[in-house]
């Protein structure tokens, strides 16, 4: 049976998250479904869960933008100048990393990495470390933006916890893939394609 967690259950979570379980976790766009990053099993678990392709590539939550650069294998000025604008916060940056890591994650080019604002996710990252984050869905259905609707979305044979901090807005981050020479934006979500290339062009 899957576990109802309350938002100051963080001890709990990560410690389901290191044992290999997967956790439903609140973000600060909609509840995402959540592995271990260095556990590969787990990952792997994420995608059968999700229903989710492995050609379909997992992104990456970490506590702090620093967390986030040391996965980096090449951190371009355009990431460091949107990194220090808008995170913590709702854009995803695609960039360079390890092979093996990116074919963990099911990436090819690059890992997309985010640092939410959300307290309660951060919090969780803070004690777990990164974690591989897909939303708490099937794949291609709607994103849950609940724990009611996580349980709903995946039930109890996948999901060992939710961790619920209430109702998610439901809007997307925005996607900026950094790997080749420029910024290109993958997917528009909160934060509007003008502002993030207004801040490329001037990093």
């Amino acid at each position: 049976m899957t576990r109802v967690l309350a938002a100051v259950e963080l001890e709990a979570a990560a410690e389901l998250l290191a044992s290999g379980a997967l956790v439903a976790i609140p973000t600060d766009t909609v509840y995402g479904l959540a592995a271990r990053l260095d556990d590969p099993r787990a990952v792997e678990a994420l995608f059968t869960a999700k229903g989710r392709p492995t050609s379909v590539p997992i992104a990456v939550l970490c506590a702090s933008p620093h967390a986030a650069r040391a996965l980096a294998t090449r951190w371009p000025p355009a990431a460091a100048a949107l990194a220090t604008r808008f995170w913590p916060g709702p854009l995803t940056l695609v960039v360079p990393t390890d092979a093996a890591l990116a074919a963990r994650v099911g990436a090819t080019r690059g890992v997309g990495l985010r640092v939410p604002a959300d307290a309660t996710c951060r919090g969780l990252l803070e004690r777990s470390g990164p974690l591989a984050v897909t939303s708490a869905n099937r794949h291609g259905d709607r994103p849950a933006t609940s724990a009611e609707a996580v349980l709903d979305a995946l039930g109890a044979a996948e999901v060992a916890a939710v961790l619920d901090a209430g109702p998610r807005d439901g809007e997307v981050s925005t996607v900026v893939d950094l790997t080749g020479d420029g910024a290109a934006i993958v997917r528009e979500g909160a934060i509007g394609t003008a502002d993030v290339r207004s801040t490329v062009s001037g990093s």
